[in-house]
């Protein structure tokens, strides 16, 4: 199987094949500015998975709140950050879930980062959960 995910204009895409080794609902007030909402959902794939990048992206760097570097890559055009490299989860790529634009992608096995995460929100209970810290690599 492979899936696609791109920015709002189209112009950046990653295609990659097989099942995310992990699928992410991050709470960490990072993912709520990248995302404009109030949680990220992230996918990972083994880099060996991703089949191609297209598309010309800008990239902005940050250190998490445990201190690990995080490179995003985004759109010039439409602003959509698609994909990106953590230091935490080496060799994997990270690919935000909303980009894949497709409703029956796998469901966050993981919430992280609790401890910022707005009273309103809630998960099923059988999602594992990281209170404050980062996540470790499956």
């Amino acid at each position: 199987m492979q899936r696609k995910a791109s920015c709002s204009c189209g112009q950046l895409s990653i295609l990659v094949k097989g099942e995310p080794n992990v699928v992410v609902a991050c709470n960490c007030l990072e993912c709520q500015k990248r995302t404009g909402s109030v949680f990220g959902v992230s996918s990972y794939f083994d880099d060996d998975q991703v089949l191609e990048k297209t598309g010309a992206s800008s990239t902005f760097e940050r250190y998490s709140e445990a201190g690990r570097r995080l490179k995003s890559h985004f759109c010039s055009s439409c602003g959509s950050t698609v994909y990106w490299k953590a230091e935490v989860l080496e060799n994997q790529t990270g690919i935000a879930v909303g980009c894949f634009a497709d409703p029956e992608f796998p469901e966050p096995k993981l919430v992280a980062w609790n401890a910022s995460r707005h009273g309103w929100v809630g998960f099923p209970g059988h999602c594992m959960s990281s209170v404050t810290q980062d996540f470790e690599a499956p």
